[in-house]
């Protein structure tokens, strides 16, 4: 079942300034007009989400409550508004009756991926100055490395771990536990169900994500998405985590071979050797790179992640 669209809608458009697309934004969000954001991921054919104009101001409260934000305060906007989680930094602002400021400038709260605080605690001084003014920091759109949220934590950053995607309004669930009203159940993979959720395919009331997941200690962990995992020897890994633990001058890829099955590949702009590499991936995940391929650059996506069409073009 999927839930049926309003007449209007709102889509961002590059050449707007940040003022037209808050008194645009606004008039959607006033006269109920669902919000279009194309979405792809990492790969795939790019796909247009709608969004119920309700389900953006009902996910932009519950952040703003979770994080203790207060009419008046502010959101810096260090993500593109063509993005969930972009988008959601206006809608909260707006919220706040504010207007989101730059990094230039000093915030209350902010949105990052993993790959900009991996920037800013390896020498993005400017990015770093202007996260440690924050009083909270919700760090989405991938996992997070816990050696890379631990040197956070070390230099004074208060990082909130999100997981959602654009068909949940952005994050639902903060430090692995669900906002209110969010509902989250486990079959094959994760479903979620609670007012935030898109204009998309249901099934009694949930949202079918991608992605495996577990609860422990009433948190949810999520494990990556179903289509991420390769099993490699015996040894299923994460492309992701790989990635997510050697840094953002890597990227994980899979290849076919006669032997394994499915061989994990490296892809790096960084000065670590071999050894080193195969080393990091032993420790960590119990498998070798069948390759470790050295490229000029790690392509990606708007939102940082690695592009896999372009470094599959790459590599080839």
């Amino acid at each position: 079942m999927e839930n049926q669209a309003k007449s209007g809608v709102f889509k961002y458009q590059h050449s707007w300034s940040i003022t037209q697309t808050l008194e645009n934004l606004v008039t959607a969000l006033k006269d109920g007009w669902d919000i279009s954001i194309s979405t792809s991921g990492s790969s795939g054919k790019p796909k247009e989400i709608l969004i119920p104009a309700s389900a953006m101001i009902f996910s932009a409260r519950n952040s703003n409550n979770y994080v203790g934000a207060k009419p008046g305060d502010r959101w810096s906007l260090l993500l593109s508004p063509e993005h969930a989680a972009g988008l959601n930094v206006l809608v909260r602002s707006i919220e706040l009756g504010t207007t989101p400021v730059t990094v230039n400038e000093t915030a209350d709260f902010t949105a990052i991926v993993p790959t900009q605080l991996f920037r800013a605690l390896n020498g993005d001084i400017k990015l770093l100055k202007h996260l440690q003014g924050c009083k909270a920091i919700l760090v989405g759109g991938a996992a997070a490395d816990e050696a890379l949220l631990e040197l956070a934590n070390d230099n004074g950053l208060n990082c909130v771990t999100t997981y959602g995607m654009t068909e949940t309004s952005g994050g639902c669930v903060y430090n692995g536990e669900p906002l209110p009203q969010v509902e989250i159940r486990i079959n094959e993979t994760i479903e979620i169900k609670g007012p935030m959720l898109a204009r998309v395919e249901l099934k009694d009331g949930f949202f079918v994500t991608q992605d495996a997941g577990r609860f422990e200690n009433g948190k949810l962990i999520v494990l990556g998405r179903i289509d991420d995992v390769i099993n490699s020897g015996g040894k299923k890994v994460s492309l992701s985590k790989v990635e997510s633990a050697l840094g953002e001058d890597f990227a994980a890829f899979e290849s076919k071979n006669s032997e394994w099955g499915s061989a994990l590949n490296i892809a790096t702009t960084s000065r670590m050797s071999d050894e080193e590499i195969q080393l990091v991936l032993s420790v960590k995940f119990g498998v070798k790179a069948l390759r470790i391929h050295r490229v000029p650059e790690i392509p990606r996506t708007a939102l940082l992640k690695v592009d896999r069409l372009a470094l599959d073009k790459l590599i080839s």
